[in-house]
């Protein structure tokens, strides 16, 4: 195992990457019940909320075991989350009678977007990125991650919500503007149980890591349960309950369910677009942040080599998540959750996909821990991966705008793809303007090919696909 993994390599230990493994399980567990709840949202879709958990579990323990084995890299990978909800709202939501765009028309548009992944990943395209895109914007975007999965942690534990006083009548299962004085985000309630129990998950694991005890994030997640438990906040009703599968049921899947008479359907084309445009980015930015964290990039050439072979088994769970009958499998920010708790090699990834494959037999069991407990360790790795603003140069403004703007779209538009776009068209159109002084500045900015043409993909995706989803 420490040949295979080369662990003393990596300054890492078995324990220490089990440890991290778990970590990061239980920091993405709650995609085990939050995918097939997504998925099977609005009464059109059928696609059976056991046959979309079958899936996930699958998909996740498949891929990121693959992930471990192959790239000896620690990161986890499942549906992901803002790309599981446009399969469900925009896309299956918006189904009508003249135009029927079946979930089946969406799992086809997925398995394609992976084959144009693969096409991408072997022909290097998507390597080309990790050395195009500056390095300040690299940090940025390890920031901006880190912003985004402790907004949702925020968001998942009741800490943030989002009080809404409307004009007019807001539709169900549409996404809708509303005018600024009609939304404000302000604190939950206090008195909530959940809110009270991610306070004293915050509080319990920022203790035990200012203590510096390995493991500070996992026994926090655990501590929490243990006093969710004590508090009545744990449902042990589903141990027992007749849904509750002990043994998988493999026959309920949806395997291999395309629709490929629906293929030049008028809607699946930009759902096409889309997918691939935001796994994209958000891939991209999942693995250059998880690895930066890591340390893997300390050596900038093995560690592109590292994510660029990540990225190919990224674009095989895309193609192989549609398979099994689920949204988009993509890196998951979370995978940062283990990474703080010194997971550097691919024996993380390959415990935490273990996890998700016994979850098949212990659902009920993996059910019980509130979605509370990890919704704090969330925002304490977003302090952690916070850590790389010190990489960036504020006083230079052509490096600082476009980095504000990733770090700082990325959470308040809940989507990585939206930041990193912004931040690249930005950054190209301010490097541009600071190249045509540079006789009086004496600096001269770099300008990769590949970010002009991402700049142009960028401002038409947004002009013919649009901005929401």
């Amino acid at each position: 195992m420490e040949r295979f993994f080369k662990l003393k390599a990596n300054g890492t230990t078995v324990r220490t990457e089990i440890m991290a493994g778990i970590t990061t399980f239980m920091a993405m567990a709650y995609i085990l019940s939050v995918n097939p709840n997504t998925l099977t949202a609005f009464g059109q879709i059928e696609m059976g909320w056991y046959s979309v958990f079958l899936a996930t579990a699958l998909a996740a323990g498949i891929f990121t075991i693959a992930m471990g084995l192959f790239i000896n890299f620690p990161v986890a990978l499942a549906p992901g989350m803002g790309l599981n909800a446009y399969f469900a709202s925009v896309i299956l939501a918006s189904a009508t009678t003249d135009h029927p765009f079946t979930w089946q028309m969406g799992l086809t548009a997925v398995f394609i977007s992976g084959l144009i992944f693969i096409l991408l990943t072997v022909t290097r395209v998507r390597q080309i990125l990790l050395v195009a895109v500056p390095d300040g914007l690299k940090h940025a975007i390890t920031v901006g991650i880190g912003m985004f999965i402790t907004i949702i942690g925020l968001k998942n534990s009741g800490l943030m919500t989002v009080g809404v006083e409307a004009g007019s009548d807001i539709p169900a299962h549409k996404l809708t503007d509303v005018l600024s004085f009609e939304t404000v985000i302000h604190l939950g309630s206090l008195e909530n149980t959940n809110v009270q129990l991610a306070l004293i998950g915050l509080i319990l694991i920022s203790i035990l890591m200012v203590l510096r005890v390995k493991g500070a994030i996992l026994f926090g997640i655990l501590g929490t349960t243990v006093i969710a438990m004590l508090m009545g906040a744990v449902d042990f009703s589903t141990l027992t309950s007749k849904d509750a599968h002990w043994v998988p049921d493999f026959s309920q899947m949806n395997f291999m369910s395309f629709d490929w008479d629906g293929i030049l359907h008028t809607g699946i084309i930009s759902a096409i677009a889309t997918f691939t445009f935001v796994e994209l980015f958000d891939t991209f930015g999942t693995l250059v942040g998880t690895a930066q964290r890591a340390g893997i990039m300390d050596n900038p050439e093995e560690g592109r080599k590292r994510v660029g072979k990540a990225m190919f088994v990224d674009a095989v769970a895309v193609a192989g998540g549609a398979v099994l009958g689920t949204s988009t499998t993509t890196a998951f920010v979370e995978s940062t959750a283990g990474v703080a708790e010194g997971g550097r090699t691919g024996l993380t990834a390959v415990t935490t996909g273990a996890c998700f494959l016994l979850a098949l037999f212990l659902a009920p069991i993996a059910a019980l821990i509130p979605g509370s407990a990890t919704a704090a360790a969330l925002i304490i790795v977003g302090v952690l991966m916070a850590q790389s603003l010190r990489n960036i140069d504020f006083q230079d403004m052509v490096v600082a705008i476009p980095s504000f703007l990733t770090f700082a779209i990325m959470p308040f538009t809940y989507n990585i793809a939206n930041g990193i776009s912004f931040g690249i068209v930005s950054y190209v159109i301010l490097a541009v303007v600071a190249n045509m002084i540079s006789n009086k500045t004496g600096k001269k900015y770099e300008i990769h090919w590949m970010m002009w043409v991402l700049a142009v993909l960028v401002i038409l995706r947004y002009a013919l696909v649009g901005s929401q989803g």
